[in-house]
């Protein structure tokens, strides 16, 4: 059945409030600890995205398919006419502890300031044994 689409509205400001109380331990990289979503606001909620092309190539190396995780969000996000700074939650998940930075680097690339809230597990395995990163992520959006 055909969904009827509407053209994305540009956000003009973030809508939500980061939390970093004094009297807990900095995070520990580029995240923060906690986030207020005012009542109102549109929220998507991606599924997880996998480092593959449109084309099904999966890169060999770790940072590459963070790369094309981020680079799907970034799409999902534009579709709902939200961007980045519309994030205010990262869940994501690598199968070797080898694999942490180069997914850190893909993502400090990828998220504004404040950063969104963020959990990073190590996990045995995805569907396919070639796929290394996974991300799935929650933004929040002006109402509409």
């Amino acid at each position: 059945m055909a969904r009827e689409r509407h053209a994305p509205r540009k956000l003009t400001e973030r809508v939500v409030e980061t939390i970093t109380p004094a009297t807990i331990r900095r995070p520990f990289a580029n995240y923060s600890h906690g986030i207020v979503v005012p009542a109102g606001s549109r929220l998507l909620f991606a599924s997880g995205q996998l480092g593959i092309t449109a084309e099904d190539h999966i890169p060999e190396d770790a940072g590459a398919q963070a790369e094309l995780c981020f680079r799907a969000v970034t799409e999902i996000l534009r579709s709902a006419g939200m961007t980045v700074t519309d994030l205010v939650r990262i869940n994501a998940f690598v199968t070797d502890r080898a694999y942490l930075k180069p997914y850190m680097d893909a993502r400090d690339r990828f998220v504004g300031s404040p950063p969104p809230a963020s959990t990073l597990m190590i996990v045995a395995g995805f569907a396919r044994p070639e796929f290394k990163v996974e991300v799935e992520v929650v933004a929040a959006g002006r109402g509409g």
